[in-house]
Formats: C-alpha cells, structure tokens, sequence
C-alpha cells in the first residue's frame, strides 16, 4: 500500500504508522511511554520532594522555601496575583503542588485517568512558568515550559499501551459497557 492510500481517507481504519506487526507500527504504538514514564518519575519525585526530602521547601525559612521562592519571584511573575495568592498560606500552597504533582506522576506512570492526569500536570506546569520561571531571560532557559508543552502529547492521545486504562477499556468491552466507540 503506497503512502498516498495511506494517508488519503482522514478518519479511516488504515494505519499511517505501517502495516500492523510491522518495526514502524510497533514504533508507533510505544511512541508515548518513554514520555510517559519520564513525567511519571519525574512529577512523583518533583512531589515527594516537596513534602519529605526537602525540610526547607513547606517550613517557611531558608533559601530552598516555598515562602522564599514566591517572594523573591514576585515582582518578576507575568500574573503577581497568582504569587499573591500562594502567599496567603504557603504551607497549604505548597501541600497542594506536591499533591498534585504527585498525582500527576501516579496518574502518567500507570496509565490511569492519563489525561486527566496529563491536563492537571500541564496546568501545574503552566502555573509555574508564569509565576517562578516567568524571569528566565531567555525564555527557554525556563525548564516549566518544556514540562508543560510535554504534557500535550498525552491530553491528545492519552495512554494506548501498558495502561489501566487500556486495561479497563478492553474490560468493558468484553462486558459490552463501553462509551465511546
């Protein structure tokens, strides 16, 4: 089958990827997981970080707290009245980010609710990149807007392979109580 009979049909069955079984299907099919598994690690480390490793971060002292960060990265933030808002309880602030973080990272790592988990770590990162990475010069330098826009690939396609919810899919199916499609 050519590439054009390939591509012509939007919306049909035939696999742009190659024939099924084929090196560049396989290839297709596990595209997302080293992101996946990346993220994963990464936003559960991130939030575990927070809560246990780093006593500094949630007590309020030294240069490696929540309460320090937010007021050094105040008057460089792109929307002060997010920072403003952390600010009211820093403590419960950042309880909440690690939480999230972590449930990101669970969420990503085995496949569960993946986009759920996928825009919740987007808007975490998007959250940080406007307000503590906002004064990176040049933008790039910022490492929240990687994270964020890593995010993307998996609101949009969410968890195909080794995943519960790929797990949970073929279960309602076999049972005949599957939504979409």
């Amino acid at each position: 089958m050519s590439l054009a009979d390939q591509t012509r049909a939007v919306g049909s069955d035939v696999p742009v990827s190659g024939p099924p079984g084929s090196l560049r299907a396989r290839a297709s099919k596990y595209a997302l997981l080293p992101l996946r598994l990346f993220l994963g690690v990464t936003f559960i480390y991130a939030g575990l970080d927070k809560l246990l490793l780093n006593k500094e971060f949630l007590s309020g002292k030294g240069g490696d707290s929540l309460a320090t960060v937010l007021e050094s990265s105040r008057d460089a933030a792109a929307i002060p009245a997010m920072i403003d808002l952390a600010q009211n309880d820093p403590k419960a602030f950042g309880i909440a980010i690690a939480a999230g973080e972590i449930a990101a990272g669970l969420g990503a790592l085995v496949g569960l609710w993946t986009r759920l988990a996928a825009v919740g770590g987007m808007l975490i990162s998007l959250s940080l990149w406007l307000t503590v990475s906002w004064q990176s010069d040049p933008y790039y330098y910022g490492n929240d807007l990687p994270y964020m826009m890593a995010w993307v690939p998996l609101i949009f396609a969410g968890a195909s392979v080794l995943s519960l919810d790929m797990a949970f899919s073929r279960r309602r199916r076999r049972k005949g109580r599957h939504i979409f499609g």
